[in-house]
């Protein structure tokens, strides 16, 4: 089966579980404040690049950031 992320909603929420402002969110990936408004809104999507740092910020999270993803995050 192969399942696609839903961007708005897991930018939204990770975002959220980190507890950081989208200011402080797009700092901790390197990208700006309109990137992630954005990617949140459904307007943008990720590159690769921001892709790969999210996915840093995951595996900084250890079980939290491996649960994240297993909790029905990624549509069916």
């Amino acid at each position: 089966m192969n399942r696609q992320i839903d961007i708005p909603r897991f930018v939204r929420e990770l975002r959220q579980r980190t507890g950081l402002t989208q200011e402080k969110f797009a700092a901790k990936i390197g990208v700006t404040f309109p990137t992630i408004n954005r990617w949140e809104n459904g307007r943008a999507k990720p590159s690769p690049l921001a892709m790969q740092r999210i996915e840093e910020l995951l595996r900084s999270m250890g079980d939290d950031g491996a649960d994240f993803l297993e909790r029905g995050l990624l549509n069916k």
